[in-house]
Parts: structure tokens; C-alpha cells; sequence
């Protein structure tokens, strides 16, 4: 019998604070769809974030109901025990072993949902559900609820209404626990000390592919159950494309690598980039974008404490990065007339950064009502500027070009500023030119 590695007490409290926000209604999360390609291939399964948060529970093909006041409070509909399947696909814990180990009141067969779910709703006046994650649970979701209303007879009611469980979830996620920022500095700090190895490992000739192999060995190795997102090694102008996952080319003397990456521990996850020299050693002209980058990023993460909204850090990341442009000659003009035309997105289409917790764009609104919201101390994100110069750009000036750079750091907002949980690894020329290639 396995038995859970989370303390269930810690989701049985986040549950109990679900239920304070949706009295009289009812919160339903569903697991993510099992992808399987081929009929015989099986990739690894990672739970949605949102039932794994409520619950701890990993299994696919389950929903969560809760209830709060009434009784069972909170409902989950599992798979089965199934020797056979079990045999090819691993052990199932099934009802008995759900209510048993995660503190679940009832526990049934996702087969009966269909059947149990309008037992279940027929006592609330609104329903909390997330549609168009799982098409398949949408579906049941419709004859559920159209279930539902004819329970209801001639008494005049209609469906449930549906909000948005994403939103309720995403405010309880925003601001991280004890527990989640233990989990969080860990995840940063595995994500950390892959990106040390990556840079001890760099040197003209290795590929790209190989300095992935050496973040993901790292990250494993200490207890990382899987990447937080695709790896991203982009050496030479790759680096200019944001997205660049290819991974196949020969690291180059001369060339810089832009590496972003992050380990997922216990679900949540770290989200690091840093660029240094493949050589270990910056050209002058690679400095010099380096360390304007890298001198708007320490402004940024400085600007930071509890109040400010992430609008302004957006805003600042902009204005500051134009001001760069302007001084390597990639941009003329006024700034105010350069940034209302846009004209900044050329070199720096992105934004300053995103929250950051269990997933790596992490849940959370970043308006309230239509107005950017204020930050709060345990608020998590990233703060990322870069500058990408594609080496066709004949508009730059022709030593800038091919030059592709992102610094990205992990903070946490304190009550009187930031913490920053990916300071182990160099960022300043001086320290990352002692480290790369030095395994």
C-alpha cells in the first residue's frame, strides 16, 4: 500500500478555506485528461494544479466535489482498484483508499458521477467550475446539471449558475503559506544549482542538448519529480527567439547561451535564465548589453515591496529597457513617442514577469474590478527583462546583432521589500566568468 508523502492536514485546511468563500455553493475540480499517445506509449501524468492543491491527490479520471456545511462535505469520484490495470499502469488507491488516506468524507467510482452528482448538487443554489479544461467532464457537467433541474420540478428554478472555480482558486493560490514557500525556496534552489552545473559544464563544442541533459540530471537527482516547462538552451542568435526548444545545435566559441529553465518540487516550481559567454569570457560588445540588462533587472527587483501594483513593474521594465535601446542605437526617437508606437517590442516583446507557484505561469488575477491590484508580502513572481537582437536585423548596429539576453530571478515580496530565492546562481560578469567551464 502506498501512502501519501504530503501531510493531508495541510489540504484538508485549504479545502475549509475554499468553503468560506462559496457558502451554499458547491466547488468542483476535475484531474487534468490523461494524454496517452499510441496505444501503447505512456507519458508521465501530472495532476491539475487546482485538485492537487484542494486535495494532494495525483490520480487521473477524478473529480472533487465539496460541499461546505453540508454532509459528506467533500466528495472525490476515483478510479477503481483494478488488478489487471494495475499490473501495466501502476498502484490505484480506489474509493476505500482515497477516503482512508486523504481525509475525503465519501469517496465513489468516477464511473458513478453521472449518477451521484445531482444527489450531491441538488442542495446548492450555485455551482464553482473551471469549463473547457476537460471536454469529458464538461460534458458530464451539462447532463449533471440538466439532471438538477428537473429534480427541481415546476418550483421555478432553472440550472445552477456557473463561476469561474479558476478565479476563487487563483485568489487562495496568490498569496503563498508557510508550507507552499518551503516548497517554492526548494524548487528554486534545485533550479539554482542546475543552472551552476549547466554553467561549470559550458565550453565551446558541447551541445545543447547536453547542457539540458545536465540541468535535467541535476534537478532528478535532488529530488525533482519532473521539469516545471520545456527547457529552453538557445546558444548564438537562437537566444533571440523566446520560445526557442530545439535544443540541437553545437554550443559556439564567441557565442553566448541563454538557458531557462526551472526544477518542480513537490508541484511547485522554480523559473530561472540566466546568459553568459559559451567561452566564459564577454566581448565587450556583449557586456555591454549584459550589464544594461542585467542593471535594469536590479532596479526592478529593488523597486519591489508590498503596495506597488505589477502594472508599475511592467511600466518600469519598459521604460527603463527603452532607455537601453536608445543608448546602444537600436531605437532613435523620443521615448515617450518610441514606447506609445510600440516601438520598444521590436527588441522586448515580452512582459517583466508572471506569478509564480504551483505552475509556472501561476493562477491569480493581476486586476481587480479593473484596476492592477496592489502587491502583497508572499505574492511570488518573476522579474525577467531581456534584449534580443536577431542577427538579420539590419537596422542594428552590426556588432549588436545575434545578441540574445534574459535575466530571470524568482521574488518573493517581504513586508518590507523582496526576497530573491535564485540568488545562488551568478548573474554579475565577474562571477560568471569564474564559472564557466570550470567543471
Amino acid at each position: 500500500m502506498r501512502k501519501p508523502t504530503f501531510d493531508m492536514n495541510v489540504f484538508a485546511e485549504r479545502r475549509k478555506k475554499a468553503g468560506q468563500e462559496i457558502q451554499g455553493g458547491a466547488l468542483i475540480v476535475a484531474s487534468h485528461p490523461e494524454h496517452i499517445r499510441n496505444h501503447d506509449v505512456h507519458f508521465p501524468y501530472r495532476q491539475d494544479s487546482n485538485l492537487f492543491y484542494l486535495t494532494g491527490w495525483e490520480e487521473p479520471e477524478s473529480i472533487m466535489i465539496l460541499r461546505p456545511g453540508l454532509v459528506p462535505e467533500t466528495v472525490m469520484f476515483v478510479r477503481r482498484r483494478d488488478p489487471e490495470r494495475e499490473t501495466w499502469d501502476g498502484f490505484r488507491y480506489g474509493p476505500e483508499g482515497c477516503e482512508r488516506e486523504f481525509k475525503i468524507d465519501k469517496a465513489y467510482p468516477i464511473d458513478e458521477f453521472s449518477k451521484v452528482a445531482p444527489q450531491l448538487l441538488k442542495e446548492v443554489d450555485r455551482v464553482y467550475y473551471r469549463l473547457f479544461k476537460n471536454p469529458e467532464v464538461d460534458h458530464q457537467m451539462q447532463s449533471v446539471l440538466e439532471t438538477v433541474k428537473q429534480m427541481q420540478g415546476r418550483t421555478g428554478y432553472g440550472l445552477l449558475s456557473i463561476h469561474d472555480a479558476d478565479t476563487l482558486l487563483g485568489e487562495m493560490r496568490l498569496v503563498k503559506s508557510e508550507f507552499e514557500l518551503t516548497q517554492l525556496r526548494e524548487a528554486c534552489e534545485i533550479s539554482a544549482q542546475g543552472h551552476l552545473a549547466a554553467m561549470r559544464f559550458t565550453r565551446p563544442g558541447v551541445t545543447e542538448r547536453q547542457v539540458q541533459g545536465v540541468l535535467a540530471h541535476h534537478y532528478f537527482m535532488k529530488g525533482s519529480a519532473r521539469e516545471g516547462y520545456n527547457h529552453i538552451v538557445a546558444s548564438g542568435n537562437a537566444a533571440t527567439t523566446l520560445h526557442y526548444n530545439f535544443n540541437d545545435q553545437v554550443c559556439k566559441d564567441g557565442d553566448l547561451l541563454l538557458i531557462d529553465s526551472g526544477a518542480e518540487y513537490n508541484f511547485y516550481t522554480g523559473d530561472i535564465t540566466r546568459t553568459y559567454p559559451v567561452n566564459g569570457k564577454f566581448t565587450d560588445e556583449q557586456a555591454r548589453v549584459y550589464e544594461g540588462v542585467l542593471k535594469v533587472q536590479k532596479q526592478i527587483i529593488d523597486f519591489v515591496k508590498p503596495g506597488i501594483v505589477f502594472k508599475d513593474l511592467h511600466e518600469m521594465g519598459t521604460s527603463l529597457l527603452t532607455d537601453l535601446m536608445l543608448e546602444l542605437g537600436l531605437l532613435s526617437g523620443r521615448k515617450e513617442d518610441l514606447i506609445q508606437a510600440l516601438a520598444q517590442k521590436k527588441y522586448y516583446p515580452h512582459g517583466i514577469g508572471h506569478w509564480l507557484g504551483l505552475d509556472v505561469h501561476d493562477a491569480g488575477l493581476y486586476f481587480k474590478k479593473g484596476e492592477p491590484r496592489p502587491i502583497e508580502a508572499n505574492m511570488c513572481f518573476t522579474i525577467e527583462p531581456g534584449l534580443y537582437i536577431p542577427a538579420e536585423d539590419t537596422s542594428a548596429p552590426q556588432k549588436y546583432r545575434g545578441i540574445g539576453i534574459r535575466i530571470e530571478d524568482n521574488i518573493r515580496v517581504t513586508s518590507t521589500g523582496s526576497e530573491n530565492m535564485t540568488s545562488s546562481v551568478p548573474k554579475e560578469i565577474t562571477d560568471i566568468e569564474k564559472v564557466v567551464g570550470k567543471a
